[in-house]
């Protein structure tokens, strides 16, 4: 483990608590964070997480306009999708997926390009659906936490493992907290 990572994982701890609370300010905590995590999944040859990590970076710098032009006194406001939009990113995230984990399975070394694939894949998702303020980015980050903390522990990086441990608990806050927020808007499922 080096001192990158347990910077990286603080980072990111500070960032998604920010998050659950809709605060603006996660933002320059997931730029940091995001760019110390390239380079230590290249180094555990992950290397969906690695390139993840660039697009993490553009859509950080995207959310973070967007959720400025979006904030109120309260916060910043967050919704539910529609059902055919669910069924549309559910089908776009299976086959991005399936796309991306032959293609890391066929031409590199990865170590775990079909799980490692749908880590990035479904991380994909739920931080664009992050940034447009969707409550469903909660759901897709548990399911990202569960397939992540195995796998990163089975590849030696305890220390990451170890905060997707305490994400998926964060995350979970953040799931009962953007409920609540998104019902007190009067947006409901």
């Amino acid at each position: 483990m080096s001192y990158l990572e347990w910077i990286a994982a603080a980072l990111v701890l500070i960032n998604v608590a920010l998050v659950a609370l809709r605060s603006v300010w996660n933002y320059p905590f997931a730029l940091v964070a995001v760019t110390l995590y390239a380079f230590v999944f290249f180094e555990a040859k992950l290397y969906s997480d690695m390139l993840l990590q660039g697009f993490f970076f553009a859509l950080n710098l995207y959310g973070w306009a967007a959720w400025m032009r979006a904030r109120d006194e309260s916060g910043v406001p967050v919704r539910w999708m529609s059902g055919s939009a669910r069924r549309g990113w559910a089908l776009a995230t299976i086959a991005a997926w399936a796309g991306w984990s032959f293609a890391m399975d066929r031409h590199t070394d990865a170590a775990a390009p079909w799980i490692d694939g749908a880590i990035a894949m479904l991380s994909i998702t739920a931080q664009w659906l992050l940034a447009r303020r969707r409550v469903e980015s909660w759901f897709l980050w548990i399911l990202v936490d569960l397939i992540a903390i195995p796998l990163f522990a089975s590849r030696g990086l305890y220390a990451t493992s170890a905060v997707y441990v305490v994400l998926l608990g964060l995350s979970i806050d953040g799931l009962v907290q953007w409920r609540r927020a998104a019902a007190t808007d009067g947006m409901t499922p």
